[in-house]
């Protein structure tokens, strides 16, 4: 069988969501495919759910902050209310329903199936072909990167996503990778009784942002109970029907737990895609695009696939940029100089554009100012759990910044002002003249300006 459309999107994660549905709209005959749940990893088993189960977190540290700042008060973890609301409120019970009927009242016909490329806007989904007058986009995201560790395979180990549909908080849980679904589960499972240990095989967490944001995951974590070890690797996992076991580089002491965390990345997969019937290299970890994302002729590639970063806004920005050029507007190529990205751990790390080693990697003559958050009165006022500061990056020659790291009690949200100076490479001279309110956490910035050598 073969049906003639205008466009075909594969993958319906946020990305492809929103270009099929956009498309839809436009007046095209658009043809949707999805071989798991309308939303994808975000809703489900990523952003949404994730940050229900940090906030739950942070209100228990917040309680047991009461004696020290209000009075007397205690607070009892329960984990079943948690796992309550994940299912009720973030995931309707993991059933997509109500996307998919968004996306048909938008016009998009919906295949639930895998889709797969056979050649110039062609993609084949089981014995059917759909042959796309204008062309095909690829939104099918990432899935957890499995290291290859002798034993791992066949055990019951954990990705992000049984974390986040368990129902009961296990006694105790290894966390293999450093990075930010790491770092963020563990926090969260330890803060409801978990012992938790991560291990991490670089010399910090965090291992992609500046080493004080390591630095200060590491202290917040440590301070909620985990364990945290780096530069140690499994070599070994065991698992004798009711615990792991870790061994470890160099005969250092196993580890054992009730659970084992795989957080180690993400990954495309594009031999699954058959990208080679396009010209495209299956084996190439990401799918290379121009600025109007743009990956081969017909053809249009959005979100982790493109590996630019495996953020919902990322793919959402994509997503805009290739709708416009699939209906033939003209806008501005793709600028991923201003990236912005946050750690939800207490305290967040929100970072935006380029670490100072990764400025320095580019030739640049740089300048840094860093000064904790309570730098500002108002982490100060805000007292314990008042740990972050604010790093600023510039290129000193130009007089702009590069990259920012903003990081303390609401890090993410100071990081808004410091993204749009690194985007619209404002004068770090004008950021010094500009007011900034008073007390406010981002009083901070101001400060690290001034600090800037």
């Amino acid at each position: 069988m073969s049906d003639r459309v205008d466009v075909v999107v594969v993958g319906l994660g946020p990305g492809g969501e929103f270009a099929a549905g956009a498309l839809a709209e436009a007046g095209l005959d658009v043809v949707g495919i999805e071989a798991e749940l309308v939303g994808g990893e975000c809703p489900y088993w990523g952003c949404v759910p994730s940050k229900m189960m940090v906030r739950a977190g942070d209100v228990l540290a917040e309680a047991a902050r009461v004696p020290v700042l209000a009075g007397e008060g205690k607070a009892v973890p329960d984990w079943s209310r948690v796992a309550a609301r994940v299912r009720s409120e973030a995931t309707g019970g993991w059933d997509d329903q109500a996307a998919a009927d968004r996306l048909a009242a938008k016009g998009v016909r919906l295949v639930r199936e895998r889709g797969r490329l056979a050649g110039p806007r062609r993609v084949t989904v089981g014995d059917r072909t759909f042959e796309a007058a204008r062309g095909v986009v690829l939104a099918t995201g990432s899935h957890p990167s499995i290291p290859p560790i002798p034993g791992l395979e066949g055990t019951p180990y954990w990705t992000n996503r049984d974390a986040i549909e368990t129902e009961e908080m296990p006694a105790s849980m290894l966390v293999l990778g450093g990075g930010a679904i790491g770092v963020e589960l563990a926090q969260v499972f330890a803060r409801f009784g978990c012992e938790v240990t991560v291990l991490e095989g670089g010399d910090r967490l965090l291992a992609r942002e500046e080493p004080e944001a390591g630095e200060l995951a590491a202290k917040a974590l440590r301070a909620d109970g985990v364990t945290v070890r780096t530069g140690a690797r499994a070599v070994d996992i065991e698992h004798d029907g009711t615990t792991f076991e870790a061994l470890l580089e160099g005969g250092l002491e196993p580890l054992r737990a009730e659970r084992l965390l795989v957080a180690t990345g993400r990954r495309a997969d594009l031999a699954a895609l058959a990208v080679d019937t396009v010209g495209l290299d299956p084996a190439a970890p990401a799918l290379r695009t121009d600025g109007q994302m743009r990956a081969a002729d017909g053809l249009w590639a959005v979100g982790d696939l493109t590996g630019r970063g495996a953020f919902t806004h990322v793919s959402m920005y994509q997503a805009r940029i290739a709708v416009r050029d699939v209906l033939g507007s003209p806008g501005p190529d793709a600028d991923y100089r201003a990236l912005p990205r946050v750690t939800f751990t207490d305290p967040e790390i929100g970072a935006v554009g380029l670490t100072e080693r990764q400025a320095r990697d580019r030739g640049l003559r740089v300048r840094t100012g860093l000064v904790p958050i309570a730098a500002s009165t108002r982490g100060m006022i805000h007292g314990p759990g008042n740990e972050g500061f604010v790093k600023l990056v510039e290129d000193a020659d130009r007089g702009v910044l590069v990259g920012a790291t903003s990081a303390g009690p609401v890090g993410g949200e100071v990081l808004y002002g410091l993204n749009v100076a690194v985007h619209t490479e404002t004068p770090t001279d004008r950021l010094k003249h500009m007011i900034y309110t008073y007390p406010t956490f981002h009083r901070a910035v101001e400060a690290a300006l001034h600090a800037l050598r």
